[in-house]
């Protein structure tokens, strides 16, 4: 008796129910998810923990994000003892794509009336994958190799069947974690395949009819009725009763450090700070002791390097960008007639293009600050390259060089050496004819400090200038 009381007592302290009064921690998730979002998120749920929040509603209108982004939300969603409630509001919003996977990760799904999920197809840098076509796919939906030799498709290659297998890879393990995911909080799992491979979506009403999702709620105050003594699941051994009469709701705001985060990891942000970064680095190579290029360049660096690694880039992006950037700086020095100008700008150009490793707009790259950049980095360097052919063409102002051509005036008599003053200063002189005291002088030449000179010729005397 005594046994079975206690394996009964046993049972009912594994099911915990949350406290009555604690109040609903609220989230508001707009736009593309990235690296910011997942950050954002990941604190809101420390503080909904911290405070012993009831629950934590997640209001979301996005069009979708990263892959890894979208992996560390859902990561804290299945981690948290404090139940998750996503909610696609207001009308006309959508949980697209990464979206769609958060909301079946979430213990409550919601939506407003005239709000839509799905598309959920992974994205790669050659575009969005095609789904498998029924001919191509082995039995068992398994990559099993390339066609054998006299198979009934010839015309498909063995590279043809690789790039394929590639996006099929990418296509079966977006919709096995879909459906884990699925099956964990008893949602529909045919549906949620089905808009991985086929990239459908479905409206609210729709999604609630078969299963999607539990709720639709016209806003916050509706959902809150609706949740009302709702009993949630968040572990086999833990369950939570809501009560949200009355209840309080503790809207999370993103801080500073949020929004500086979401600044630097703006794909044209971190580019232009990459860019900053390396110049100024150059300048103060080419100038030292000026300190504030090299600082502002240092900073500008590291940080995108820091917002870099959060996001999806190429690397033979970045190589082409500073391949450009050296050959560019390299026309200053070598005459390679534009050759390494131009190899330069091509690069830059292809590997801008090439630096975000993704298709998501929200996480592209410009075209038009691509060409914005390229054209001041190129014109820049063109613009330097012709102020130093220009400076090669001018008459040297300074230093022993400019003493040749400089005029002066005879301080004796000269017939084969003597002193001349050129610039205000005596120099011991030579020269080849006699010359008279108080007589005009040219410097044709230099050694040491003996000035060859001659008479002065004035082409407005036409002569030679006697004095």
């Amino acid at each position: 008796m005594r046994l079975a009381l206690g394996l009964v007592l046993m049972m009912l302290a594994r099911t915990v129910f949350a406290a009555a009064d604690g109040p609903a921690v609220v989230l508001d998730i707009s736009g593309a998810i990235g690296p910011a979002t997942a950050d954002y998120f990941h604190r809101g749920m420390e503080e909904a923990k911290s405070t012993n929040a009831q629950f934590v509603v997640l209001r979301m209108d996005t069009p979708g994000g990263l892959d890894s982004a979208m992996r560390d939300m859902i990561k804290d969603i299945l981690a948290s003892p404090v139940p998750v409630v996503t909610f696609v509001e207001p009308a006309g919003a959508r949980a697209a794509s990464a979206g769609t996977y958060i909301l079946y990760a979430s213990h409550v799904a919601a939506m407003s009336p005239a709000t839509n999920l799905g598309a959920a197809t992974p994205i790669s840098i050659g575009g969005t994958p095609a789904a498998p076509k029924p001919q191509e796919q082995p039995d068992g939906g398994e990559n099993r190799g390339p066609p054998a030799d006299g198979a009934e498709s010839p015309k498909m290659t063995e590279r043809d069947w690789m790039s394929d297998a590639t996006r099929r890879k990418a296509v079966f393990d977006a919709a096995a974690y879909i459906r884990g995911l699925a099956q964990l909080r008893g949602r529909n799992a045919e549906w949620a395949e089905k808009a991985v491979r086929e990239a459908v979506s479905l409206s609210a009403e729709e999604a609630r009819r078969i299963g999607v999702i539990d709720i639709i709620a016209s806003d916050t105050d509706d959902l809150m009725r609706k949740l009302d003594g709702r009993e949630v699941r968040i572990s086999d051994d833990l369950t939570a009763t809501l009560h949200t009469q009355d209840i309080e709701l503790v809207v999370i705001q993103p801080d500073w450090r949020n929004r500086f985060l979401a600044t630097i990891t703006s794909p044209s942000i971190a580019y232009i700070l990459m860019l900053i970064g390396i110049y100024g680095l150059l300048l103060e190579f080419y100038n030292p002791g000026t300190f504030i290029p090299g600082i502002a360049g240092a900073i500008s660096l590291l940080t995108a390097l820091y917002a870099f690694q959060m996001l999806p880039i190429n690397y033979v992006g970045v190589a082409l960008i500073l391949l450009g950037i050296a050959l560019v700086i390299a026309e200053l020095f070598v005459t390679s007639y534009g050759i390494l100008g131009v190899g330069g700008a091509i690069a830059f150009i292809v590997g801008s293009v090439m630096l975000m490793d993704t298709d998501i707009p929200e996480f592209r790259l410009p075209w038009g600050l691509i060409a914005g950049v390229s054209v001041v980095s190129i014109g820049s360097a063109l613009a330097i390259v012709g102020m130093a052919i220009k400076a090669r063409g001018r008459r040297v102002v300074s230093g022993a060089e400019q003493m040749v051509g400089a005029e002066g005036e005879a301080l004796e008599d000269l017939d084969a050496t003597g002193w001349v003053r050129v610039h205000g200063e005596n120099w011991k002189a030579v020269t080849k004819s006699p010359i008279r005291q108080g007589q005009k002088v040219q410097v044709t030449g230099i050694r040491g400090l003996e000035l060859s000179v001659e008479a002065f010729e004035d082409p407005q005397n036409g002569g030679v200038d006697h004095g």
